[in-house]
């Protein structure tokens, strides 16, 4: 029996795969040498692909567009970017310059939308959803964008009393969005999602508050499930009874000509990872289509706001294994050096699973194991990966000179935004330094660290032990 850890991989999965290689005994991302980085770089260390942002966008813009063309489908289809998922300059940045349009979520979302007008970044033109439970600040900040020029700002309806803000502050005409609550999952703790109107306030709404106001102008219908496009009954089903009500919204509301399917498509987390994004895609167009005709109503343009497929699979994560600890018979641990609850906040708050490999040792012999963090807390652990309930890594041998580093992969969205990137870290742990690797013009690769690994000072001016950094008294 082959117990090298490459033939654990070479037998169990299809690999190598798009992405994910070994060359010279190493493992690569995307045809550059993890190894070659954390040479240079240290650990631990997260790394941002960039190229892997546009391709992602161009795929699914293709997906959809081939789907409309062959079924001679009447509306057009936008690419939005949830700017939420990752909200970094340097992302925003290559998330742009593939013609995408934008969703916001907070009210600090419009002064980065600011900043990227100002760079020249952002057009006027440009399409910009805005979704969430508003406080007045944020709807202050939608108004204001509107008032000065954006003339494509949709503010999605998520409360009736919403309206009455846009109704004080906008000077001239708004175009709107009501978002539906979508039922959840029977396996969720409560059974309607908090955000939106319930189906059967939506005709009534817009009836009382809208339809008579010539400020506003109903222009989308949105919804959102949370689990994401999925080949399910449950997905089939809300999407189902959203297009219904669009087709009887539609008939009473000459302006709305825009459906938004909410929720995103799902993102390799395993090696083993089957997803038909073409049929599915097809399909929703399909039904989408499907419904028009039968009521005898235009098709309306789609949207879709792609914020984890955009970024997720861009970003990686690596650590260093410090040490190994054996604790009983049948347990071994591996110690990294940082901590997952801090870097990888997914994998404990939802339990998230990404890939993960070794990035050297793939000819040592493999045997199963538990990844420790560094902090105190008991929850600070990873072993379980999607395709079974367990962690399989190579042996540390006696005398190995080089550690073993090991690679989480596809953590591109939301881990920094939840843990919040520099500030203060659990046991004051510090938030590893980041690289962006990319490709110039002749496709060469090039590299460089945005992001040092966070010091003591730096967290010590927030806890306010440096004089000239404490906080205001109140």
């Amino acid at each position: 029996m082959k117990n090298k850890y490459f033939d654990l991989i070479d037998q169990t999965f299809d690999f190598p795969q798009e992405g994910f290689d070994i060359e010279n005994g190493y493992l690569t991302f995307h045809n550059f040498s993890v190894m070659h980085l954390i040479q240079k770089y240290g650990t631990p260390l997260k790394l941002t692909y960039l190229p892997r942002i546009g391709a992602q966008i161009k795929k699914a813009k293709n997906f959809f567009n081939r789907a409309i063309k062959a079924l001679n489908y009447g509306g057009d289809y936008y690419y939005c970017y949830c700017t939420k998922s990752n909200h970094f300059s340097y992302i925003l940045d290559e998330v742009m310059q593939n013609d995408v349009h934008l969703e916001t979520s907070s009210s600090f979302d419009i002064d980065l939308l600011r900043n990227l007008h100002a760079s020249g970044k952002l057009k006027k033109d440009s399409i910009i959803i805005n979704n969430g439970f508003k406080p007045r600040a944020y709807t202050e900040k939608i108004a204001s964008l509107i008032n000065d020029g954006f003339y494509n700002v949709i503010p999605v309806l998520d409360h009736p009393d919403e309206l009455a803000n846009y109704n004080e502050l906008v000077r001239g005409e708004c175009k709107l969005g009501i978002r539906v609550a979508t039922d959840e999952e029977p396996n969720f703790e409560f059974y309607t999602s908090r955000l939106g109107f319930r189906a059967t306030e939506v005709i009534p709404y817009y009836q009382e508050r809208i339809a008579n106001n010539p400020k506003f102008k109903l222009k989308m219908l949105h919804f959102f499930v949370d689990t994401g496009i999925k080949d399910t009954i449950y997905y089939w089903g809300e999407l189902k009874k959203v297009i219904k009500l669009y087709c009887e919204l539609k008939k009473i509301c000459p302006d709305l000509r825009a459906i938004n399917i909410g929720g995103g498509m799902p993102i390799r987390n395993t090696l083993s990872f089957e997803y038909d994004y073409r049929y599915m895609v097809k399909e929703i167009v399909s039904m989408i289509q499907q419904a028009c005709e039968e009521e005898g109503i235009p098709e309306p343009d789609i949207f879709t706001e792609f914020g984890k497929y955009t970024v997720g699979e861009s970003g990686a994560t690596i650590f260093s294994v410090l040490a190994q600890k054996k604790q009983n018979d049948a347990e071994t641990w591996y110690m990294i050096d940082n901590s997952l609850m801090n870097t990888l906040p997914d994998s404990w708050g939802i339990y998230e699973r990404f890939i993960l490999l070794p990035v050297n040792k793939w000819d040592n012999e493999y045997h199963r194991v538990n990844i420790g963090g560094l902090s105190c807390d008991n929850s600070d652990y990873y072993n379980s990966e999607v395709h079974e309930n367990q962690v399989y890594l190579p042996r540390i041998e006696a005398g190995d000179e080089e550690p073993l580093y090991i690679g989480f992969f596809h953590t591109g969205a939301y881990q920094d935004s939840i843990s919040g990137f520099g500030g203060i870290k659990h046991c004051l742990i510090p938030s590893p330094k980041h690289v962006i690797v990319d490709r110039d013009e002749m496709g060469n690769l090039v590299d460089w660290q945005v992001y040092e690994e966070q010091t003591a000072e730096s967290m010590l001016k927030i806890l306010g032990y440096l004089p000239e950094e404490k906080p205001a008294q109140i």
